[in-house]
């Protein structure tokens, strides 16, 4: 039996760091359809913050197309250590969007973290610092 999963590529910006924040991302669907984001939030913070929110933001778009399997690629090593080891160093600054990242990601059948170079992480890295003029939705 195949599984259906779905692939997404992540990433957050904070400029300066800290600053403005902005996530992009693109997921991949199982039936060859692709999906980007490109947000600025209303918020100030740093890299890791934004990171993170570009995770939540995607698991929160995969929950509603009922994605059970996903795979998500970052280029934060904090950030993949945050979802995928089972017990992570706690970081009490962002411990609420952490959190929150790990609580959405209970709700897949499974969910992997992987840890990827910036270097292909270039399209979610773009996506991210696009939209600090103007505000954009998945499509």
């Amino acid at each position: 039996m195949q599984t259906r999963t779905w692939l997404v590529y992540i990433d957050g910006s904070a400029m300066p760091n800290p600053g403005r924040l902005g996530i992009g991302g693109v997921v991949y669907a199982p039936d060859g359809g692709v999906h980007r984001f490109s947000q600025r939030l209303r918020r100030v913070g740093c890299n890791n913050e934004a990171e993170a929110r570009a995770g939540i933001y995607a698991l929160e778009w995969l929950h509603e197309m009922r994605a059970a399997h996903v795979l998500i690629h970052t280029d934060n090593s904090i950030l993949a250590d945050q979802l995928g080891l089972a017990v992570p160093k706690r970081i009490e600054r962002l411990h609420a969007v952490y959190e929150k990242a790990r609580n959405l990601a209970r709700q897949f059948s499974s969910v992997r973290v992987q840890w990827i170079p910036r270097h292909k992480n270039a399209i979610a890295d773009a996506l991210a610092r696009a939209r600090f003029t103007r505000r954009s939705m998945l499509h």
